[in-house]
């Protein structure tokens, strides 16, 4: 399951009309904690915001459950649907809500668009809410983004080398009895 975590970002955006104007926006990326979050979104900053500041201002967890992106689609749509389950023991209806995020033009679309994604559901449920959302951007995981930090070495390549404490892979405090066996064949 994935993490989504809600960041707002303070920064000089160029608008329109070619003016400079500060902005916060929110941006949604998927993170395995609150200092991956943060150091994904700087990157992501880096490279939107070229050579200009930006002041992370919040990161939070997000309640959103799914995002369902589409290739053409000007707005992300947060949607809220409430989930119909019956509770056995007490006998009676129980609402789970969830929340969706998707891309769409407009608001109709954004519905039906929900509709299709959501085919996979096999309890019913009910759409109870679904507006603009002030979320600009989503930045899902993409596992090129992992990068390796200098001096360390991946599990799986780390098993197929020597030791890399020592300096030429082998421990110094570890005698070989070459010289014993040696002796004791002559």
């Amino acid at each position: 399951m994935q993490t989504w975590f809600e960041s707002k970002v303070k920064y000089n955006k160029v608008t329109e009309s070619g003016k400079e104007q500060m902005v916060t926006e929110n941006f949604l990326l998927d993170a395995v904690s609150y200092t991956d979050a943060e150091t994904r979104i700087i990157r992501k900053m880096q490279e939107m915001v070229k050579g200009g500041e930006f002041t992370i201002v919040d990161i939070k967890k997000s309640r959103i459950a799914e995002v369902f992106p589409y290739e053409n689609g000007e707005w992300w749509f947060k949607a809220t649907i409430n989930l119909v389950t019956v509770d056995e023991e007490a006998g009676r209806e129980k609402k789970l809500r969830t929340y969706y995020l998707l891309m769409a033009d407009d608001i109709k679309e954004a519905l039906q668009r929900l509709e299709e994604s959501l085919d996979f559901l096999v309890i019913p449920y009910v759409v109870s809410a679904m507006a603009v959302s002030t979320i600009v951007d989503v930045f899902p995981y993409e596992a090129s983004e992992t990068q390796i930090p200098s001096g360390y070495v991946p599990l799986d390549e780390e098993s197929r080398k020597d030791n890399p404490i020592f300096t030429d892979g082998k421990n110094p405090f570890e005698e070989e009895d070459n010289t014993g066996m040696e002796s004791e064949e002559e």
